[in-house]
């Protein structure tokens, strides 16, 4: 029996690196099952040594031994940022269709460094997973830092991935070389309050109805439905395509401080909205995220792409829920709005925030929070 299953592993490490033929892997391989390696997002480890996800935000972060590192990852996986110790974070691709391995440091001095990941775009057609480290040959991981104690899951739309933040012109159209969620407002004041973020969020998707779609609003594909899975799919129909995407979320492997809902843009598009219908969505998510965080606090946030009257309609709309859950007994529900894009600097593609934009908001939902919650 210890024979069969020594067989299956070599056999199993065998197809890995076979699928790895863009360049010869010399070196202490790294599995992804290391116990050093940290995670933070909502990944599926059903296949332990194919770690796979698609939302916006998956960090993985460890501490390693030697002179250099390089990274395995499933071809055409998308965008990384990397930052190796404290120098400054540079994004990495895995484009090509025998894109598998990329250098990520290279004559470091000799001795212990860090590595930073964090998964930038939207993984809805790509499907990436993480395939572990290569470091010089004989050496390995060690105990990395810790990771920050406070917790905030951010749960939104385009805004929150950081769609067509890096773009200059809103006249442009997406690119996924201009997604870079780690310079979205969430990402940022994640790292201004020192706090560990998760990320729950998709372009185009609404509270109870994605961008463009029917007034009834998209019944099987919205945030209430969506929340509760590891993976985002378009439909229900489309988890067969991955497993992961039919794995159910568990929320034991995350507890949130707080958590910071930006929803209602989509909701509210092409001028064919319900707004019974959005309050619903709003009551619906905001009952599923309690059941599933007693203990958080949640705020509701209007901003950036809202204008005028669907701006105002949506602030009372959320105001009235706001105040409705505190008077049936949830005194941790609260609101704050980030200030709208008002001039055309302040762009992205496709008339979404650039980085100046997602700093901007960043620094008013930094403020906002370090007060709600006394981190100080």
């Amino acid at each position: 029996m210890k024979k069969v299953i020594i067989l299956a592993f070599v056999a199993m490490m065998c197809q890995q690196l076979m699928a790895i033929k863009t360049v010869p892997v010399q070196g202490s391989i790294i599995r992804p099952t290391d116990k050093h390696i940290q995670y933070t997002g909502r990944i599926s480890f059903t296949n332990p040594d194919r770690p796979a996800f698609n939302y916006p935000g998956i960090q993985i972060s460890a501490a390693f031994e030697g002179t250099s590192l390089r990274m395995l990852a499933k071809p055409k996986s998308g965008y990384f940022m990397a930052q190796i110790d404290k120098a400054e974070p540079f994004k990495v691709a895995f484009r090509g269709e025998r894109d598998s391995v990329v250098t990520l440091a290279t004559a470091l001095a000799d001795g212990v460094h860090t590595v930073k990941l964090m998964y930038v775009i939207e993984g809805y057609e790509f499907y990436p997973e993480f395939w572990g480290f290569v470091l010089d040959k004989g050496k390995k991981l060690v105990d990395a830092p810790a990771l920050p104690s406070r917790k905030i899951e951010f749960i939104g739309n385009s805004i929150t991935c950081g769609y067509g933040n890096e773009g200059l012109k809103k006249e442009e159209h997406f690119d996924y070389a201009t997604e870079n969620h780690y310079y979205s407002y969430a990402s940022i004041t994640a790292r201004n309050l020192d706090a560990q973020h998760w990320v729950v969020a998709r372009s185009g998707i609404g509270a109870y109805r994605n961008y463009g779609e029917a007034k009834s609003g998209s019944p099987r594909s919205c945030m209430p439905v969506q929340y509760e899975y590891t993976g985002y799919a378009y439909d229900l129909k489309l988890r067969q395509e991955a497993s992961f995407l039919r794995e159910k979320w568990d929320f034991t492997r995350y507890q949130p401080d707080v958590v910071c809902i930006n929803l209602g843009t989509n909701d509210m598009s092409t001028n064919n909205y319900d707004l019974r219908l959005l309050k619903q969505g709003y009551q619906k998510l905001l009952q599923l995220v309690r059941q599933h965080n007693p203990q958080a606090k949640i705020v509701f946030l209007s901003g950036s792409m809202l204008y005028n009257k669907e701006l105002q309609q949506v602030k009372q709309l959320l105001d009235g829920v706001v105040a409705e859950a505190r008077k049936a007994g949830d005194a941790e529900v609260y609101r704050f709005d980030m200030s709208p894009i008002s001039d055309d600097a302040w762009y992205g593609n496709d008339w979404h925030p650039n980085v100046y934009q997602d700093e901007k908001m960043a620094g008013e939902l930094t403020a906002y929070l370090r007060s709600l919650m006394n981190w100080f």
